[in-house]
């Protein structure tokens, strides 16, 4: 009896042993193929913690004054990676990927991985996007700033005999990039610009006199019509600081007080392609034929009038877009450097109002199709920085400098260029980089200024360049696990709301807007903060049953509610002078959204019911077709907005070639 009863426990055990095994092989089996870049067992027994360097120009928070001083720190700290979340949401903690299983391997691990934890908290669609931008430092860097003088990065090692050479080394190095400073244009030239002669553009079907005519009517400018303007309105452009110019022969020079409206846009666009030309390189190489072939065939592309897919309305010149789309497939190859310390490089943010430019270096890194690994190859070059971390990791709250990021990024740079001569062949015009903090185009004016440079804060008086930097769209992703959650709108029959807009009180416009039209009109939806109130509609709500979402720019020219009214199918109608909009030299933006100056704020009723019912049902149509170009896919497809912003990267690329 003894004897039996031993062998059914040692049979019982071995096949709970069995079983035990058969479930742990299992779970490495899943996680193997879920979990970004096969990280198993880190997975399983992660710390919580991410190392971060700490560089000894991180400015002292001991400052009597408004200057930041510099303090060494050479021992490697630690940052729980749980407060940087707390800012951001969600960041990403994985290597490079060498994209080996597919054309863009699928990242979905890395957003399912990112924020699960509290994830109906993280759907609250009632919530401002812009609640969770950080306290804004309102110092606007004085064009004349230069980076002689700032401290060293040690984290950047550099040859010890350039150590003496920094100063001028860096100095040098901006001119020969051809690195201008900022002008501040005189009294006498205010309101001139000048537009040249124009190379002649293959029509598309846009381009028609039906259609252009159609499409002008989209955005209004009531100058002309002599209605009495409030005095707040009146005084927006001389109240509210004055604009700053490029002298380095590149950009179309705006003066102090001008506003650009999107016609003038549109010529600025045409001019640049004959205007701006990139540093010629130093010398030849083999991809500068196959750019040069590919500007070839772009200029000469037949013209198709319809297509299956697409409404070709929506675009500038559909032609051109579609065949620049598909050279850009089977050629462009993008080099990344790996160099880089995070949180700064490699680790952007994947959640909130700055996940653009952490969705783009996370698909990029995972796509085998365009990364290349021989920079002899490469089209372009990667700068893998997110400005949204170069400020959470450097910036010192109400310090009111940001030397030491700038800095910081200037070490960058010059190591990169010490160690490579990639930057020194093109003087960076083929580099570039993705930012969407409202910082980015001030820290990466000077040292950065030949590189394209694709950014959220698209505005012309901020040194903007049509015909070498891009629009980035700033999205606001609410849950990376799934950024297409709650997508579209009700039918146009069934939006009753004419306009709505709701949003914290920042900068000078949203208060106009509200002393205007909060309360005054049933049709016209105009909040502050709301929040989330039993009985109430929501922000999500309002916006997939109004007819026209409006986009009021805050702080910066730049808002997420211009991507989140395409999201929920809602005509965007843009109050921000001098935005850009995203990927301005490819859509059309006439045909599915309104322009409105900031002075005409008090007609916005007469401007919006005055667009005939015909007219907005083609324009919601367009808003629910150009809406593919907007959304975020783990894995991403075709046309989609990764695309979409690689694709106008390389567009810039291939027109500033010389030959």
């Amino acid at each position: 009896m003894g004897n039996e009863f031993r062998y059914l426990c040692l049979v019982e055990t071995r096949r709970l042993l069995l079983l035990m095994g058969v479930v742990f092989g299992l779970i490495l089996f899943v996680q193997y193929f879920e979990l970004p870049y096969n990280n198993i067992f880190s997975s399983l027994f992660a710390s919580g913690k991410s190392q971060v360097v700490l560089i000894d120009d991180f400015p002292s928070r001991n400052s009597s004054s408004d200057t930041i001083t510099s303090r060494n720190l050479t021992n490697v700290s630690s940052i729980n990676s749980t407060a940087l979340n707390v800012v951001d949401g969600a960041l990403s903690t994985s290597n490079v990927s060498d994209g080996k299983d597919g054309d863009a391997t699928n990242v979905k691990g890395d957003f399912n991985h990112e924020d699960s934890k509290g994830l109906d908290d993280s759907l609250n669609d009632d919530v401002d996007p812009e609640d969770e931008t950080p306290s804004k430092d309102f110092l606007k860097i004085d064009g004349n700033t230069t980076i002689d003088g700032v401290v060293r990065n040690n984290s950047f090692p550099l040859d010890k005999r350039k150590e003496s050479e920094y100063t001028s080394n860096t100095s040098a190095l901006m001119d020969h990039s051809g690195v201008g400073e900022l002008d501040q244009t005189s009294e006498k030239n205010e309101g001139n610009i000048s537009i040249q002669a124009t190379p002649p553009v293959a029509k598309s079907p846009s381009d028609s006199p039906e259609n252009r005519e159609e499409s002008s009517s989209i955005h209004v400018d009531t100058s002309s019509r002599g209605t009495s303007v409030h005095k707040d309105a009146e005084n927006i452009l001389q109240n509210h600081g004055r604009p700053k110019t490029l002298k380095n022969g590149h950009s179309v020079p705006v003066s102090d007080l001008s506003v650009v409206p999107i016609s003038k846009m549109n010529n600025m666009l045409l001019e640049s392609r004959v205007t701006y030309r990139a540093t010629k390189p130093r010398w030849s190489s083999a991809v500068d034929r196959e750019l040069l072939k590919a500007k070839y065939l772009i200029e000469n592309a037949p013209i198709i009038d319809k297509d299956p897919q697409f409404d070709v309305n929506l675009y500038r010149n559909f032609s051109a877009f579609k065949r620049s789309y598909e050279l850009m497939e089977r050629t462009l190859k993008v080099y990344i450097y790996a160099e880089g310390e995070r949180p700064i490089f490699h680790q952007p943010p994947l959640k909130g109002i700055y996940a653009s430019e952490g969705w783009f270096m996370k698909l990029l890194k995972a796509n085998k199709r365009f990364v290349t690994k021989k920079p002899n190859k490469a089209h372009l070059f990667y700068l893998p920085f997110s400005s949204r971390m170069l400020e959470v990791a450097l910036y010192i709250p109400n310090s009111h400098n940001r030397t030491g990021l700038i800095a910081h990024l200037s070490n960058y740079i010059q190591m990169i260029t010490t160690k490579y001569n990639f930057w020194n062949r093109t003087g960076g015009s083929d580099h570039f980089l993705v930012a969407c903090h409202d910082w980015a185009p001030s820290e990466t004016r000077q040292i950065m200024a030949n590189c394209i440079r694709a950014l959220c804060n698209a505005d012309v008086r901020e040194g903007f360049q049509f015909g070498k930097d891009v629009s980035l769209p700033e999205t606001f992703v609410r849950t990376p696990q799934n950024p297409l959650r709650q997508i579209g709108g009700k039918p146009p029959s069934q939006r009753r709301i004419l306009a709505f807009f709701a949003g914290n009180m920042h900068g000078y416009l949203r208060p106009i807007l509200l002393n205007y039209w909060q309360n005054k009109d049933p049709d016209m939806k105009i909040f502050g903060q709301i929040r989330k109130a039993k009985g109430q509609m929501s922000y999500a709500q309002y916006m997939k049953s109004s007819k026209y979402c409006i986009c009021a720019k805050g702080f910066e020219v730049n808002s997420p509610r211009v991507v989140e009214a395409i999201f929920y199918e809602c005509v965007p109608v843009i109050i921000s002078d001098n935005f850009v909009p995203p990927f301005f030299e490819t859509l059309n933006w006439e045909s599915f959204a309104v322009f409105v100056l900031e002075k005409d704020i008090p007609n916005l009723k007469n401007i919006l019911s005055s667009i005939s019912k015909k007219r907005y049902l083609k324009m919601q149509q367009m808003v629910k077709q150009v809406q593919q170009h907007f959304l975020w896919h783990p894995r991403p497809v075709k046309y989609d907005i990764f695309h979409m912003i690689l694709h106008s990267i390389w567009y810039n690329r291939v027109f500033q070639t010389r030959s």
